[in-house]
C-alpha cells in the first residue's frame, strides 16, 4: 500500500511539472478551451482576426484600417461614406457566424470534457466548424476585395 501511495504522489508531482511547463499551461481554465478570451471577444464582435491576411498583405486593405487612415489617404467623404457602409455590413454579416463558430466550438469542447465524444460526433463538429471557419473568413475578404473597388475608382 505504502509502495502504491509512494507512486501516486511521484505521479501527481510528475503531472504536475509537467502541465506547468507545458505550453498549454492555463489553457485548461478557459470556457471554450480552444479560443482565447481575446478570440472569444474579437469573435463576438465580428473583428478580422487574421482572417483576411491574403487580401490584406497583397494591396486589399479592410474596412476597419482603411477607416482609420482615412485622412492619410485623403479618401473622399463619399469613399468614406461608402467604406464606413462596407464596414457596417461586414460586420453584421460577421457577428452572427461568429456566434455560430463560439456555439460550435463551445459544443465540441464539452463532447471532450463530458468524455461524450466519439468519432461521429467529432467528425460532424469538426466538419461544421470548417465550413463556419471559411464562411466567416469568406465574409471578411469579400469586403476587402470591396473596399479595393472603391479605392480603385477614385484613381
Amino acid at each position: 500500500m505504502k509502495v502504491l501511495l509512494a507512486v501516486f504522489s511521484v505521479s501527481l508531482v510528475c503531472a504536475a511539472a509537467a502541465l506547468a511547463q507545458s505550453p498549454y499551461a492555463g489553457m485548461q481554465t478557459r470556457s471554450i478551451k480552444a479560443l482565447s478570451d481575446q478570440q472569444g471577444t474579437d469573435l463576438r464582435e465580428g473583428r478580422g482576426m487574421g482572417l483576411a491576411l491574403a487580401a490584406e498583405l497583397n494591396g486589399y486593405p479592410g474596412p476597419s484600417h482603411v477607416l482609420e487612415l482615412a485622412d492619410r489617404l485623403g479618401l473622399t467623404s463619399a469613399q468614406r461614406l461608402r467604406v464606413q457602409e462596407l464596414f457596417d455590413t461586414m460586420k453584421a454579416e460577421a457577428v452572427p457566424v461568429g456566434a455560430r463558430l463560439l456555439s460550435q466550438e463551445a459544443t465540441l469542447d464539452e463532447q471532450f470534457a463530458s468524455r461524450t465524444v466519439n468519432e461521429e460526433t467529432l467528425k460532424k463538429s469538426v466538419a461544421e466548424i470548417a465550413l463556419t471557419q471559411g464562411a466567416l473568413r469568406a465574409i471578411h475578404l469579400k469586403h476587402h476585395l470591396l473596399v479595393r473597388t472603391i479605392l480603385d475608382a477614385s484613381n
